[in-house]
């Protein structure tokens, strides 16, 4: 259910503004997308798992506060990564 060390790196790889950025606000939207994504498909089969899903609701409220951010203050990379990620906006 936790995404591995290997996706995660690769994320931040892809993502990062430096080969260890972890705090950029891509860095971050990025993480929480993929582990959104692995929380959607467990409730294909688990779908009374409340508690997971307040954390679900919790996680996409701040994948949105920081798309926010970044919208506000860097548009282009706010474009880039909501066309790499596959987000509608």
């Amino acid at each position: 259910m936790a995404i591995t060390q290997e996706k995660k790196s690769e994320i931040i790889g892809s993502f990062g503004r430096a080969d260890k950025d972890t705090g950029s606000p891509e860095v971050q939207i990025a993480l929480l997308t993929a582990r959104i994504t692995d929380l959607t498909e467990h409730f294909k089969t688990h779908a009374k798992d409340h508690a997971s899903r307040r954390g679900l609701l919790m996680m996409v409220s701040k994948r949105s506060s920081l798309l926010k951010y970044l919208r506000l203050h860097s548009r282009k990379s706010y474009l880039e990564v909501i066309s790499r990620l596959g987000i509608r906006k």
